[in-house]
C-alpha cells in the first residue's frame, strides 16, 4: 500500500490545488457569465464524456487488464498495445462523428426550444470530445507506468488553468465575445492530450508499432471479448452518469440556465471525489498485478482501505459544504438563481458518499476475470436511470435527476458489493465505517446549533474550523484510517512535534 499511499498523497495535493482553480473558475463563471453560458459549458463536458464512452471501444479497460502481460513479455519498443488502442479509438471516434451528423436533426428538434445555444455550438462539442477521448487513453497507459501524479496534474490542474486563462482573457476584453471563448474552449482537452503525448514520447515510454506482437496474437480473442463487453458496460454507465444534463436541457423550462444550476451543484460535489480519483489512478496497476498473481490478500486490503479512506473524505467534505452552501452563494455574490443548487447538491452529494464508501468495487471487477459483470450491472443502471431521470425531471424540475441518480447509483453499487462478497467473500465495510458516519453527523449538529445565526465570512470560518476540528480530531483519535495516521505522524515529525 505504500506506493498507492505515496502517489495518492501527492496526487491529492495536486487535485485539491486543481479544485481550488476549479472553484475560482466556477466563481468567475457564475459572476461574469450568464447561467445559460455556464450551462453550455456543462453540456460540453457531458457531450465529451458520452462521446469518449462510445469512441474508446473498450480500449481503456484493455490497457488496464492486459498491460501486465505486455510489460512482462515485451520490450518497450516491441509493445504494440497503445498503437492498437489509439488506432481503434480513432476509428471509434469517426463512427461517433458519423452518428453525430446523422442525428443532428433530432438534436435540433429536442433542444432548439429550451437550449438553442447547445444546437448552435453542437459541432464544436466534437472537438472537445476528441481531446478527452485521446487524453483518457494516454492517461490509462500512464497510470500503468505509475505516472499518475503527472496525469493528475494535467487533468485536474492544467485543464483548469487553460480554462482560467480563457475566462480572464474574456473578462479583459481580449476575447471579444462568448462565441470566441467557447470555440477556443473546445480545443482545451486537445492541448492537454498533446502535452501528455509529447511527455510519453520524450520519456521513451511510448513507441508506435503496428506489427502485431506475440502477446496481441495470443490474447486476441480474449482482448476482443473483454473490450467489447466492458466497453458496453462502461458506455451505459457514462450515459447514466451524464444523462441528467441532457434531460434538463431538453425538458425543464429554462433549459441551459438550469443545466448551469445543476452544473454548479455537480462541480461542488466533485470536491468530494478527489480521493477517489487519485486512489483509482494509483491502484489500477497494483490491482491488475494482484489479480494476475492471484494475491487475494492484497486485493482485500486495497478494497478495505479504499473504502474507509474515501468514506472519511466524502463524509467530511459533504458536511463541510452542506453547512456552508447558502452562505457561500450569498457571500461570494453569485446570482440568486444558484441558490436552487443547494438541494441538487444534497442528493448528488449523498450519491457520492455511497459511491465512494463502497470502495473500488468497479475497478476490482473490471481488472478481474469477471469483467463481464460490468456489462450486466451497466445495463441494469441505464434501464433504471433513463426513465427515472426523465419522469422526475418532468415532475420536480432540476432536482428530479439528482434524486433519480441517488436511487439508481445506490442500487448499482449495492449489486456490485453483493457480487464481490458472494464470489470472493470481500466486502468494504467495518465498524469504522459506522463510526465515520456518526462522527460526521455529530460535527454537523454541533456546528448547526452553535453557528446557525452567523453569516458571511465569520459564519463560513466558524462553522468550517469547528467542524474540521471535530471531524478531523475524531478521525485521528479513533484511528479510523491506517493510511491517514502515518501521514499525520510524518506531518508532526516535520513540524518538530
Amino acid at each position: 500500500m505504500s506506493t498507492i499511499r505515496r502517489q495518492s498523497i501527492i496526487s491529492s495535493v495536486i487535485v485539491y490545488g486543481g479544485f481550488a482553480l476549479g472553484f475560482l473558475n466556477t466563481i468567475l463563471f457564475t459572476k461574469w457569465f450568464t447561467p445559460d453560458q455556464y450551462g453550455l459549458i456543462g453540456m460540453f463536458l457531458a457531450m465529451a464524456n458520452v462521446m469518449y464512452s462510445f469512441a474508446n471501444l473498450g480500449m481503456q479497460n484493455y490497457i488496464y487488464k492486459f498491460y501486465p502481460y505486455y510489460n512482462d513479455n515485451l520490450s518497450v519498443r516491441e509493445n504494440d498495445m497503445m498503437s492498437w488502442a489509439l488506432l481503434t479509438s480513432f476509428l471509434g471516434f469517426l463512427l461517433v462523428m458519423a452518428g453525430g451528423l446523422a442525428f443532428k436533426d433530432l438534436v435540433v428538434q429536442k433542444y432548439e426550444a429550451q437550449s438553442a445555444d447547445f444546437v448552435k455550438y453542437y459541432y464544436w462539442t466534437f472537438l472537445f470530445g476528441f481531446g478527452l477521448t485521446f487524453f483518457s487513453l494516454l492517461e490509462a497507459f500512464a497510470w500503468q507506468l505509475k505516472k499518475s501524479v503527472f496525469t493528475t496534474y494535467l487533468r485536474e490542474g492544467q485543464f483548469r488553468l487553460f480554462t482560467l486563462i480563457l475566462i480572464l482573457l474574456s473578462f479583459a476584453g481580449i476575447l471579444k465575445s462568448f462565441d470566441v471563448f467557447i470555440k477556443i474552449y473546445a480545443f482545451t482537452y486537445i492541448f492537454t492530450a498533446l502535452i501528455l503525448l509529447i511527455y510519453l514520447i520524450v520519456k521513451q515510454k511510448l513507441y508506435f508499432n503496428f506489427s502485431p506482437s506475440r502477446v496481441s496474437r495470443k490474447f486476441f480473442k480474449k482482448i476482443v471479448t473483454q473490450a467489447s463487453l466492458v466497453w458496453s458496460g462502461t458506455l451505459v454507465y457514462n450515459i447514466s452518469t451524464y444523462f441528467a444534463q441532457f434531460v434538463i436541457a431538453a425538458v425543464v423550462p429554462g433549459g441551459l440556465a438550469f443545466v448551469g444550476v445543476y452544473n454548479l451543484a455537480y462541480n461542488i460535489a466533485s470536491l468530494m471525489q478527489a480521493p477517489q480519483r487519485v486512489i483509482i489512478a494509483a491502484a489500477i496497476a497494483p490491482l491488475s498485478q494482484a489479480w494476475k498473481d492471484k494475491d487475494y490478500g492484497k486485493l482485500n486490503r486495497i478494497y478495505h482501505r479504499s473504502s474507509i479512506n474515501q468514506l472519511i473524505f466524502s463524509v467530511g467534505m459533504f458536511i463541510l459544504i452542506w453547512i456552508n452552501f447558502t452562505d457561500g452563494v450569498l457571500t461570494f455574490h453569485l446570482k440568486n438563481t444558484y441558490l436552487d443548487a443547494r438541494y441538487v447538491f444534497l442528493f448528488i452529494g449523498l450519491m457520492r458518499i455511497i459511491d465512494m464508501g463502497t470502495g473500488l468495487n468497479s475497478q476490482l471487477i473490471a481488472t478481474s476475470t469477471f469483467w463481464r459483470f460490468d456489462f450486466f450491472t451497466g445495463i441494469t443502471l441505464v434501464v433504471l436511470t433513463l426513465p427515472l431521470n426523465y419522469v422526475l425531471a418532468k415532475k420536480f424540475g432540476v432536482i428530479g435527476p439528482a434524486i433519480a441518480d441517488l436511487v439508481t447509483f445506490t442500487i448499482y453499487n449495492g449489486i456490485r458489493c453483493v457480487f464481490l462478497y458472494v464470489k470472493f467473500k470481500m466486502q468494504p465495510f467495518t465498524f469504522k465505517s459506522l463510526y465515520t458516519l456518526i462522527l460526521g453527523l455529530a460535527g454537523y449538529f454541533v456546528c448547526h446549533l452553535l453557528f446557525e445565526p452567523y453569516h458571511g465570512f465569520p459564519g463560513l470560518f466558524l462553522r468550517s474550523i469547528v467542524f474540521i476540528g471535530i471531524f478531523g480530531g475524531g478521525v485521528l483519535g479513533l484511528s479510523l484510517s491506517e493510511d491517514i495516521i502515518p501521514v499525520w505522524k510524518t506531518v508532526r515529525k516535520r513540524m518538530g512535534r
